[in-house]
């Protein structure tokens, strides 16, 4: 299954800079906000025909103009099979080199009016790098030019305006009110058909999406069943009152089209995101220098944590705020400003909403020990990539596999060594240079080139140091903390390794 925006593409690079267009500062706009939460034990309806009539005149049709110069063809659109399938190759040349030309990429996607004076809700990727939009008001024969006031590609949110008053602006509601099974209705322009309504219910919220292509991004999503096809990115989805929750951005499809799994951007992000991008142009999000991982329950046990609840700190980056507030790696942090973290989606995304500046209690335990420390937030450095998810290897299925680390092999972190990895100078342990695959080590996920920091805790200096702690070793599980550089990404991590025999 592959991650695909609903109107574009569906893909961000690792490194994300925050951009804001040169536009004067705009005012801020009149907005609708209707926070009542749903009578949930209503009769079922039998139309929805008033809530579509009170919502729908406030989406509107986007289209989006790129002027591509062909002095040497090279079509990063046509290269995509998601556009091929659905606009073919619009050179008619296929990937041939062509000298001397322009040509115009016109693509398609919608948006909410949010303010009767012409502020229009998007998503980033509708309108990213294009040279002109038009924006067509429903029901109506008139279009206008609509600038980008600015926009946000890690929450793909964009905020346009036009030049236009008395327009029919949404009513938002609450999107942190939504509850798995409220039925919503999606509105867009799907396929440049022509306006559409979908209804379906809330499928899950907090939704993160793995996807290969993806990198630095910020994940809160509505999950829904209603049907979001390309055309719909950018569209409203609205609550069983009209009010609207969020801003449909993906869809999880294998075929291109609609497979019930949608996703849509809260709107109570998105506003937040909004309110920035037009009182200063930029989003500036909080940062606290950590590398994390979630905990299971193997981790839980060796870092005497009472569930699997919470962020087990991996490393902490030097010089950073959470270096000077006395955070360690080991650390399992449980609650971030009085909420409660129960992974590292829900702690990233507490500490990119904070103000840079800002001070931020962190409850974390440490040794068994509940602690409570207060750090100060830096700002989101645009350089920091985000740490790639690290998956264990699979099970071995292998009946002699090896007991503990007994299938590890190590050499010296020398120059030689350090070098090929690119390793920091900080670094001290032992470089692995084979695991047997049918070893639990492997099936814990060790592998070839990561660097063996700690057994159990105890620091690992050399290959002696490795031995003798790995022949210490007791109990049912080892628990080791490697350093593994992956691509151009490197950081620590803590694994369990099975240490008997099966």
């Amino acid at each position: 299954m592959v991650g695909i925006f609903a109107g574009l593409t569906g893909a961000v690079v690792v490194v994300v800079l925050f951009y804001f267009t040169a536009w004067a500062k705009d005012p801020a706009p009149a907005i609708k906000v209707d926070a009542t939460p749903i009578v949930r034990d209503a009769k079922a309806v039998t139309s929805f025909a008033p809530v579509v009539k009170k919502a729908a005149p406030s989406v509107v049709n986007i289209y989006s103009t790129q002027i591509v110069h062909l002095r040497r063809y090279r079509d990063p659109f046509n290269n995509d099979p998601f556009f091929r399938q659905f606009f073919g190759d619009p050179s008619g040349q296929g990937n041939g080199n062509q000298t001397g030309r322009t040509r115009r990429e016109q693509s398609l996607g919608s948006g909410i009016i949010i303010s009767p004076d012409g502020y229009i809700l998007t998503a980033n990727h509708v309108v990213e790098g294009m040279d002109e939009i038009q924006v067509a008001i429903p029901n109506s024969k008139q279009q206008y030019t609509a600038k980008v006031v600015g926009a946000d590609p890690p929450t793909d949110v964009a905020v346009l305006k036009i030049d236009a008053t008395g327009l029919p602006a949404v009513t938002l509601g609450e999107s942190d009110q939504l509850e798995v099974g409220d039925v919503v209705l999606a509105i867009g322009n799907p396929f440049g058909v022509g306006q559409s309504v979908t209804m379906g219910i809330v499928s899950a919220l907090g939704r993160k999406v793995d996807d290969p292509d993806q990198g630095y991004s910020i994940q809160d999503f509505i999950q829904t069943d209603a049907a979001v096809n390309p055309g719909n990115s950018g569209g409203a989805l609205v609550d069983s009152q009209g009010r609207l929750i969020g801003i449909n951005t993906m869809i999880k499809s294998s075929s291109m089209g609609s497979e019930g799994i949608g996703f849509a951007v809260p709107i109570n992000l998105a506003r937040s995101v909004m309110d920035r991008l037009i009182s200063g142009g930029r989003v500036s999000r909080g940062y606290i220098g950590i590398r994390m991982q979630d905990v299971d329950a193997d981790l839980a046990q060796q870092f005497k944590l009472p569930s699997q609840n919470g962020v087990l700190v991996d490393d902490v980056l030097p010089g950073t705020p959470a270096e000077k507030a006395g955070i360690k790696s080991g650390d399992a942090i449980i609650e971030f400003n009085g909420k409660k973290v129960d992974d590292e989606n829900i702690l990233q995304l507490a500490i990119y909403q904070c103000a840079p500046g800002s001070d931020a209690t962190v409850k974390l335990i440490r040794d068994g020990a509940a602690r409570t420390l207060t750090v100060k937030l830096a700002e989101f450095p645009v350089e920091v990539a985000q740490v790639k998810t690290v998956q264990p290897a699979p099970a071995s299925t292998n009946a002699d596999a090896f007991d503990g680390l007994d299938g590890v092999t190590v050499a010296a972190l020398d120059r030689q060594a350090r070098l090929g990895l690119s390793a920091p100078a900080r670094l001290q342990g032992a470089v692995i240079t084979s695991v047997n695959p049918s070893s639990n080590a492997a099936e814990a996920g060790l592998q070839r080139a990561d660097v063996i920091l700690e057994i159990n805790h105890q620091l690992v200096s050399d290959t002696d140091t490795f031995a003798k702690l790995k022949q210490q070793a007791g109990g049912k599980r080892i628990l080791v903390r490697i350093w593994r550089r992956d691509g151009d990404d490197d950081g620590t991590r803590w694994l369990t390794v099975d240490n008997a025999k099966k």
